[in-house]
Order: structure tokens, then sequence, then C-alpha cells
């Protein structure tokens, strides 16, 4: 049986973080077990959720860019002809 995944909304700032007047919500969900995992780095570091999260993904956006786009996956590369 599989668990029901748990939202985390956090607010958007498209601005680089510094604070607007925009008010709109993301959800993310996350699996239970992986947002227990969030939630228990947030207590040991004494940090919210939202400053976990954040700090994943800079420390994996390098990775992450590695992967290819799914365009590019999509394109088959030609065989060369010989």
């Amino acid at each position: 049986m599989l668990s029901q995944p748990h939202a985390l909304v956090l607010r958007l700032r498209g601005d680089g973080g510094r604070m607007t007047t925009d008010k709109r919500k993301q959800s993310l969900y996350f699996p239970e077990l992986m947002l227990k995992d969030i939630q228990r780095e947030a207590d040991r570091l004494d940090r919210s959720l939202s400053w976990v999260v954040q700090r994943c993904v800079r420390s994996a956006l390098a990775e992450l860019r590695k992967l290819p786009s799914t365009q590019e996956a999509a394109v088959p590369t030609p065989e060369p002809r010989g």
C-alpha cells in the first residue's frame, strides 16, 4: 500500500529572494518518508523546512544541470552513414 504524499507549501519569490507583494503559493508534494527526513534535518539544524529545501536545491543544481532535458532525450541522434 502506497502512502499519500504530503504537501509542503512554499511562497514563490521570483526576484532573487527579495520580499515582494506577490502572494502566490506553490505546493510541493513529497513522499512521507522524504518529508520526515527533511523535517528531521530542519529540527536538527533549528531551521525551517523551506530553508532546508532551498539549501538542498542549491547544492543539487549542479548535478541536475548535467541531466538531459526531456527535449534532448526525445530527439534521437542520427546514426552516421558509412
